[in-house]
């Protein structure tokens, strides 16, 4: 299936229940998703938010053992995903404020269901317009992650609902000559800014040039302490890259957002995937956010493939999904709706898997810190044994 045939399909989930038969359902879901979830129950109120905004809500738990000496430590996260609510041609303050007031009855219902952590999609507030590479107007989005409207809107969010929310934004640097970065803003629980940590590997693949807007991050592999557990921030393509994850583990994250922007015909058969490995080889919870639906733009584009020209890039496949770090996760959201994801978990999950599966005792970090600083040097030769005849 492909094309427009493929856009139109809900989710995996929904093929699967039409036609595996009810008694053979469960075992191909334990199979795909690992140990089953209860699901949570959502106030009435929200799913009345949800059916009004129309919006698709749904709530998952994990657990962990009992134990003696630790109290549970449950935790309520959300991931959003969302189309753009405006054509790409209209004014943008009305493009942004058309985003922030549907994402705000999302975070309303989010709080309603006892949400603590909350983290957007990437780049949430605009079109995802990097593809163009034009640079008039879309630079005309970034704003500053101190200061900016998009941030003074979160900080009154979080405030009212008590909520730690992550929005990745465009930003623009102020102090340091103006220049752009793909951003994620931390703002903890009491509407205060926490800090920010930047995309660290920029996509040259396909329609996604971003290198044209702003380059790799400089923050590395920052670990924020919040109220409800050690949370960090993998934005979109760092996915690809196992070594991004790692780090975050090895500086202490216990939840990992991965705010993405990305298109079937690309990468849909890695996206779930990649976050759930890096939620079992690192021991930590793993947050994986898609948007959704078609973008259209004004003007036409090329790929740099020979392929003709054209004024959009493809659908935004949703999907969005939460992993733990035994393997198990959550069903995906809609591939063409937007959506509001749940998940109640308890972080001594994460340690009792590290004392389980031994991943970090053994994973021999000295070895690879040896052999990754001989491998960057110039005169650097590939351990190959070769069958002499």
């Amino acid at each position: 299936m492909s094309g427009n045939k493929a856009e139109e399909v809900e989710s995996i989930e929904s093929i699967l229940k039409a036609h595996i038969p009810e008694n053979e359902l469960s075992f191909v879901e334990r199979i795909l998703y690992g140990k089953p979830l209860k699901s949570l129950e959502l106030p009435a109120k929200a799913l009345s938010l949800a059916e009004t905004n129309n919006f698709e809500i749904a709530g998952h738990k994990f657990t962990a053992l009992e134990e003696e000496f630790r109290t549970p430590r449950i935790v309520r996260v959300a991931a959003v995903q969302n189309k753009i609510v405006l054509p790409t041609t209209d004014p943008f303050e009305k493009q942004r404020d058309a985003i922030h007031s549907k994402i705000k009855s999302m975070v309303e219902a989010a709080s309603l269901c006892g949400v603590n952590i909350l983290c957007l999609q990437e780049a949430w507030t605009m079109p995802f317009a990097f593809c163009t590479r034009e640079k008039n107007p879309w630079c005309q989005f970034a704003e500053s992650a101190e200061h900016g409207p998009t941030t003074q809107f979160i900080k009154q969010l979080c405030k009212n609902y008590n909520m730690v929310i992550v929005s990745p934004i465009l930003e623009r640097d102020e102090n340091h000559g103006e220049v752009l970065w793909n951003t994620a803003v931390l703002i903890n629980n009491r509407g205060h800014f926490m800090g920010k940590t930047r995309k660290n590997h920029i996509p040259r693949v396909g329609d996604f040039n971003e290198s044209t807007y702003y380059a790799e991050g400089n923050t590395g592999h920052r670990v924020f302490q919040t109220d409800f557990g050690k949370v960090a921030v993998n934005i979109c393509y760092g996915r690809h890259h196992p070594q991004n994850w790692l780090m975050y583990g090895v500086n202490g994250a216990e939840i990992v957002f991965n705010p993405s922007a990305t298109v079937g015909g690309l990468s849909e058969p890695l996206w779930g995937i990649e976050a759930r490995n890096a939620a079992i080889a690192n021991s930590y919870f793993t947050v994986a956010i898609n948007r959704v639906g078609t973008e259209v733009f004004p003007n036409e584009f090329t790929s740099g493939d020979g392929k003709p020209a054209h004024k959009d890039f493809g659908h935004f496949y949703g999907s969005s999904y939460i992993a733990a770090p035994d393997g198990s996760r959550t069903k995906g959201l809609s591939r063409t709706k937007d959506g509001l994801l749940i998940a109640e978990m308890d972080l001594n999950l994460c340690r009792q898997v590290k004392d389980h599966w031994g991943f970090q005792m053994t994973q021999r970090l000295d070895l690879y810190a040896s052999s990754l600083t001989k491998a960057i040097e110039l005169d650097y030769q590939p351990q190959i044994i070769y069958n002499n005849p």
